[in-house]
């Protein structure tokens, strides 16, 4: 992006060490120097502590070497203790400068050059320990390799009735601990935000004994490194082994996960936050001022946006003080509304008049047992008989419809007179929903309080910037066209053709041309024509001239019906002969399948648990003269995600916003994002609606009860 605006962009090698000693410690990046990095793990530029950079004379070399080179702007990726130190840097930058002048180091002339620093901040942290931010660069992958261990471990505690604890990491910080409870359905959790209560060890043996009383075959139990009791003496793996061995006599075994959760190969939500956070930092520092704060570009929803760097520092202070001072409901809150909800979503599922149905329409998806088991097990703690419709709007017709318990959805369930929660396709459950609305006027029974959870790979559900099953498929898409560039490794100058689905949506093409790093991808929502077709052969064939001689062009299945994949097969096969050779990949239903990525259980989770929550406070609005009547247009709703907070938005409010023939809603944001990967895949004249630029935002709580922040 910096390269994009004409700017010159540095590595600086070995973090702030390499700013301090300088030399071949800063050099100048090409386009070429990050191409086919972006599966790799870890930072291709390293990273070191620096106790130079924490002392005056470490900083004033620092501040030589950026003047000797004319940088004036520093991007700096790392957590709050390297985040403090930028801001330190930047603060006495005029005093460093006048020291600088005053030795002979530098001259006037270039000390007026340089005269200020802009610095903005992205937060590479595993733990999301940041306070302003919903997520920090890295989070996800670690999750990824957490659920990856979970997954494999659960298998063989339920073959032998194990209980397993598992310690992730996260020494002051219990996100990961806390997530990950949430998407395997842990049956505790210790985090150093919220210690448990005073006699635990008896509260927990009682858990373990109930859930082995509904007929769950293994106890699964998350610990955070930092775990702590309410007397901050810490709790650790062993000790709870030991009291669930001794005490209940099960076989336990424990596992400490360690480092093995900061490797790997970067999720795709990793990459495309990372990506999304990088062109957000080069516009904030080319729009800063000596009178702008130092900042940090972040996620919030689904949402950019620049928080105030030393009011982050220092909210993240704050929690530090609350868990030691025994503040721990302070230091929740502190941590952000999003660990708030995932804290109170976990506490809701963890414990143990009205019928609710539970119906799945559509195509599946991965994340679909995670909304089921939310609901069900919240439903069961409001008091409801829950109920599964097999087979979709067929089973609710033929009447094949059974209560469903809370043993059944102990690790996962797939799966009316009252109250239906619709999920799926827009085409199934979204028109499904509004036919049943619209069918009110004549059945009586149908005018019940209703919800529609978006749950779809295509993630073209009207009323939700997010489906549940869409991160899956992508981090499949992902990976494979991971593999499938690697299979050309030893192969000069190939071009690969690959098909995704979506139907008319291309949201799975764009966002993975962005993490995969393609160099176009062709979507039914931004027609192309045959002159972009030439424009797209004659930039491979110069990329050709490069080092980085592979191509990736990405299709929606039905982005257009006389341009199909075969067609773009042989044009680029035909056009490219003498220069590149051509592979095609029609990627089909692989994409539907696969284990739930972290991100897909965590949102089914609080999409299914807000669901039931939400009927149930509907039935009481309802409930009149001894049964329940709802016929008002607010009764029947699409949850969905919108920017940074989960909405109820009624199903007939979003019939403007559909387009009905082609499945898929007139407005995605998804599309502001396209001209990221033109830029990326360094075509020339791209334009960039720059209108919605993110603005400074201050750390402060908005007390909103009629949203929530995801």
């Amino acid at each position: 992006m910096g390269i994009y605006t004409g700017a010159k962009v540095y590595f600086v090698h070995e973090g702030y060490q390499g700013l301090v000693d300088g030399g071949d410690n800063i050099k100048l990046a090409t386009w070429e120097s990050v191409s086919m990095m972006l599966h790799l793990g870890g930072t291709v530029i390293g990273s070191a502590r620096c106790m130079d950079f924490k002392e005056k004379w470490g900083r004033l070399k620092a501040a030589c070497n950026l003047v000797k080179l004319g940088i004036t702007n520093l991007c700096v990726i790392g957590g709050d203790g390297s985040l403090t130190g930028a801001n330190q840097f930047r603060t006495e930058w005029s005093e460093l400068l006048a020291d600088l002048t005053k030795g002979g180091k530098i001259s006037a002339e270039e000390a007026n050059r340089s005269s200020h620093l802009n610095i903005v901040g992205m937060v590479g942290s595993i733990d999301n320990d940041f306070c302003g931010t919903d997520m920090t660069i890295g989070t996800d992958s670690a999750l990824h390799r957490i659920i990856e261990v979970v997954d494999a471990i659960t298998t063989t505690a339920q073959s032998h009735q194990r209980t397993f604890i598992l310690e992730v990491m996260g020494r002051h910080c219990g996100y990961l601990a806390l997530v990950t409870a949430l998407a395997c359905g842990a049956d505790w959790v210790f985090i150093p935000e919220m210690p448990p209560e005073e006699n635990w060890e008896e509260h927990l043996c009682k858990r373990l004994i109930a859930q082995r009383g509904r007929g769950s075959r293994l106890n699964v139990i998350i610990l955070a490194e930092g775990a702590q009791d309410r007397n901050q003496k810490p709790i650790t793996c062993d000790q709870v082994k030991n009291l669930v061995s001794k005490k209940l006599g099960f076989d336990t075994r424990s596992t400490i996960l360690g480092h093995v959760q900061r490797g790997g190969t970067p999720s795709a939500f990793d990459r495309i936050l990372g990506s999304r956070m990088g062109v957000e930092a080069v516009m904030a520092l080319l729009e800063a001022t000596p009178e702008t704060p130092a900042c940090v570009v972040s996620l919030s929803g689904n949402m950019a946006v620049r928080l105030p760097l030393m009011e982050c520092v220092q909210v993240t202070k704050d929690v530090t003080v609350a868990m030691t001072e025994g503040r721990f409901e302070d230091a929740v809150k502190l941590r952000g509304k999003s660990f708030q909800n995932n804290w109170d979503t976990y506490k809701m599922l963890a414990h143990s008049n009205i019928n609710i149905a539970i119906i799945n329409v559509g195509a599946p998806c991965a994340g679909m047992n995670a909304a089921v088991r939310a609901a069900v097990r919240v439903g069961i703690i409001q008091g409801h008989q829950m109920l599964a419709v097999h087979d979709g709007f067929d089973g609710l017709a033929n009447g094949q419809i059974e209560p469903i318990i809370w043993a059944q959805v102990d690790i996962s369930t797939e799966h009316t007179h009252h109250y239906v929660v619709p999920q799926g396709l827009p085409d199934h459950a979204y028109l499904g929903g509004l036919e049943l609305v619209t069918a009110r006027e004549m059945y009586e029974e149908l005018c019940i309080p209703m919800v529609v959870i978006p749950a779809t790979v295509s993630n073209n559900v009207p009323g939700s910037d997010f489906s549940i099953g869409a991160d899956t498929a992508l981090n499949t898409i992902t990976m494979t066209c991971d593999r499938i560039k690697q299979s050309a490794a030893g192969t000069k100058r190939r071009v690969f053709i690959i098909e995704t689905m979506g139907g008319y949506c291309g949201y799975l093409a764009t966002m993975a041309g962005l993490s995969s790093g393609a160099d176009d991808a062709y979507i039914y929502e931004e027609p192309f024509h045959i002159r972009d077709l030439e424009l797209n052969v004659e930039h491979l064939i110069e990329k050709m001239k490069t080092s980085v001689k592979r191509g990736l062009i990405l299709r929606n299945s039905n982005a257009n019906e006389n341009y199909t994949t075969q067609f773009l097969y042989n044009l680029y096969s035909e056009e490219g002969k003498g220069t590149f050779d051509c592979r095609m990949n029609v990627l089909g239903h692989m994409q539907q399948g696969g284990t739930p990525s972290p991100f897909d259980r965590n949102f089914g989770t609080k999409m299914g648990s807000k669901s039931v929550l939400w009927l149930t406070n509907k039935l009481k609005e309802c409930y009149r003269h001894g049964r329940i009547f709802a016929n008002m247009p607010d009764s029947a709703c699409v949850l969905g995600m919108k920017k940074r907070s989960l909405v109820f938005q009624p199903l007939a409010s979003l019939k403007d916003d559909t387009d009905f023939e082609h499945r898929i809603p007139k407005t995605e944001w998804w599309l502001r994002l396209r001209p990221i990967l033109k830029i990326l895949a360094k075509y020339d004249t791209v334009e960039m609606d720059t209108s919605e630029v993110a603005a400074m935002e201050h750390v402060i709580k908005k007390t909103d009860l009629s949203v929530e922040s995801v």
